[in-house]
């Protein structure tokens, strides 16, 4: 099963509300939040108050993607905010083990993101305790950037490492032409973020996007 989460970063937030709901009527599984600090990498976007309006306005599961140092410190909040997923980086400064630890024992299901250049078997262990792992075609930091091929390479090496049931996703430049590749090489779980909030209709893209993933996955 393909899921796609529609990446907030990429919404209007004068009219957020109505985009989230827009996107869900399209189809979408849930909502993607891009939580960034400024020091991890170099933008700033929000933190737990709009992670609670997005929660509050839909009832489709959010995952916080943490892209900041000391994960370990902030997770909760993420958590009482109303996500259900949290994603921590094991390139960020602080106890990325230990933020897993916290977010496991507060309820949520746990995620390792892993940037372009970071190899699997660099994260192996922390790999091995997650209930998803989110692969990065785009430099985190910065919405719209152009989709990097060369990462999907990971997906096969993964699935040789992860648990069973333990959800692949990819993050970064997914749109219509490039949908089908992320598929193929094995992501069930798509974060897109401009394909749906840039498009005129929120709720076709999202449809769009869906019936290209299901082409893709289709023997």
């Amino acid at each position: 099963m393909i899921e796609l989460a529609p990446s907030i970063l990429a919404a209007d937030f004068a009219r957020l509300g109505d985009q989230v709901a827009r996107a869900q009527a399209g189809g979408a599984d849930l909502f993607h939040l891009d939580i960034m600090d400024g020091h991890f990498v170099p933008n700033l976007t929000f933190g737990p108050d709009v992670a609670r309006a997005v929660a509050q306005s839909s009832p489709l599961p959010c995952e916080a993607h943490l892209m900041i140092d000391q994960p370990e410190r902030y997770a909760e909040e993420f958590i009482r905010a109303g996500a259900r997923w949290v994603i921590v980086h094991p390139e960020s400064k602080g106890d990325a083990a230990g933020a897993l630890a916290r977010i496991r024992a507060l309820g949520a299901r746990t995620g390792i993101a892993l940037n372009p250049e970071t190899p699997v078997a660099a994260a192996r262990e922390l790999i091995a305790e997650a209930e998803l792992v989110l692969v990065m075609s785009v430099h985190p930091g910065f919405a719209g950037q152009k989709f990097m091929p060369e990462v999907l390479g990971k997906f096969a090496e993964l699935q040789r490492l992860v648990r069973p049931g333990t959800i692949l996703a990819l993050d970064g430049g997914i749109n219509r032409a490039t949908i089908a590749q992320a598929v193929a090489a094995g992501a069930t779980r798509l974060v897109a973020g401009s394909a749906v909030f840039g498009a005129a209709d929120i709720a076709q893209a999202v449809r769009e996007l869906r019936r290209a993933a299901e082409t893709a996955a289709a023997p």
